[in-house]
């Protein structure tokens, strides 16, 4: 049996351990278009904000891939064949297969304004990239960071931390419009100029601006006007990477579509990753994770199914923790700040921000919000018929696990119901109180059933 797996991310290398685990014998072939071991997409905006050396983001060793007998092809899967059953490469190779997984991940949005194709626009969204965009920042002055979401403040704080003069635009008037309050935004706004970092809002670009030498010297802007700067910081969002089954018979929507078992529509092919849809049971429908725990737990499940082992994959939680100018955020399951029914609204599918998930954007038909704050520390939960089914916690980070348990397990809080919804700076001891209520009655029943 010869399984080839497009793509090194978190879901192609977690197939390709799974598939071993299960299959000492088969051949595993990983194609991978860029020539380094897996490495954590996320870890990446640690690099530019000093925390960790460049080497510490490679999650796999050169050696791993030997010892699960790995086939590693460095290359672009560019066409894919159903019927002969092979994927081609930009190097006119061609390899065959009888399973196969593709998790091509997802790419940085490219802009259509004029000049964007400048020496000086960077994007925080692979190795290389993040390479090139300290390589600017050290022979830089100025820079302009645009996009609304978490790679596009973790660019802006490296920038500033780089020693960039950097600016910060924004389409709205809130940080991370998607995600944050107006309360949550205002701290995190106030947290990002105290680092240095200047805040734009309702900023709009339309242009780069190049120099006589054909690199970047600025920007100019929706009212017309011109901001000079050396560097152009890109996060608007990111897409699926869809352009190998592009003319196949695969079914796509917004991503390729799979069932719980992360099978096609073409038998013998899965996709898991950046660029699957897979059915979430907190909507009902098929959404689009970019979360690097996701596309582990899809990658693990693709894996099992190819070897035949098919086990139904249920989604988790939503879950993501990020730093932020020194701010622990952490966002658990449906937490958009400004409900818009029950539909996924449309730009923010064509635009989801690397390290986010469509569900975070829809909401329960009947809801009610308690909120407290602290200093610095705030925690909004999202109540829909006696459960909690979202949190989201800036600053300290004491209740991330009970509520993450919580909304993961559905537990019904009715009785604490009013208390909890009247919020305040009683919110945090309530909602210790009640974990650890429950947390005794679970060691109960533990010892009884081991009686």
């Amino acid at each position: 049996m010869h399984y080839l797996i497009i793509g090194n991310g978190a879901a192609g290398a977690t197939a390709a351990e799974t598939i071993r685990e299960q299959d000492p014998a088969g051949e595993i072939t990983l194609v991978t278009a860029e020539p380094y071991p897996m490495y954590s997409r996320p870890g990446l905006a640690y690099i530019i904000i000093n925390e960790i050396p460049a080497q510490q983001v490679f999650a796999r060793r050169p050696e791993w891939y030997e010892q699960l007998r790995l086939n590693l092809v460095v290359g672009e899967a560019v066409t894919l064949d159903v019927q002969r059953r092979r994927v081609g490469l930009a190097d006119g190779r061609f390899l065959s297969y009888d399973r196969l997984l593709i998790a091509t991940g997802a790419r940085a949005v490219t802009p259509a304004y004029p000049g964007i194709d400048l020496p000086g626009v960077v994007y925080l969204d692979t190795y290389d990239g993040t390479q090139e965009l300290l390589k600017q920042a050290r022979r830089g002055r100025r820079a302009v960071v645009i996009g609304g979401g978490i790679t596009a403040m973790e660019m802006a704080e490296g920038l500033a931390h780089q020693g960039m003069d950097t600016h910060y635009f924004l389409r709205g008037d809130r940080l991370w419009s998607r995600v944050f309050d107006d309360i949550e935004g205002a701290l995190l706004a106030e947290r990002m100029r105290e680092h240095g970092v200047t805040i734009h809002f309702n900023t709009e670009i339309t242009e780069v601006l190049g120099n006589w030498r054909g690199r970047v010297r600025g920007v100019r802007l929706k009212d017309g006007g011109e901001f000079k700067c050396d560097l152009l910081g890109v996060a608007i969002g990111v897409q699926p990477q869809l352009d190998l089954v592009a003319g196949t018979p695969i079914e796509t929507d917004r991503a390729i579509l799979v069932d719980e078992m992360l099978r096609s529509s073409v038998p013998g092919i899965y996709a898991a990753g950046d660029c699957a849809q897979v059915y979430d049971r907190w909507t009902g429908k098929h959404m689009v994770d970019i979360l690097w725990p996701s596309a582990v737990a899809e990658g693990r499940a693709a894996g099992l199914s190819m070897v035949g082992r098919e086990r139904p994959y249920q989604k988790g939680t939503p879950f993501n923790a990020c730093l932020l100018f020194g701010l622990h955020v952490t966002a658990i399951g449906q937490v958009n700040p400004r409900p818009r029914g029950s539909d996924v609204d449309g730009e923010v599918v064509q635009h989801l921000s690397r390290g986010s998930s469509e569900v975070w954007f829809t909401y329960p038909r009947h809801y009610q919000s308690a909120w407290a704050a602290d200093g610095p520390n705030t925690v909004r939960l999202v109540v829909n018929e006696g459960r909690i089914v979202g949190a989201l916690l800036v600053g300290s980070q004491r209740l991330a696990d009970p509520l993450r348990y919580l909304i993961e397990h559905q537990i019904d809080v009715s009785d604490w119901h009013d208390a909890l919804i009247e919020g305040g700076a009683a919110l945090e001891a309530q909602v210790m109180q009640f974990w650890q209520t429950l947390a005794s009655r679970r060691k109960s029943l533990s010892k009884l059933g081991s009686q």
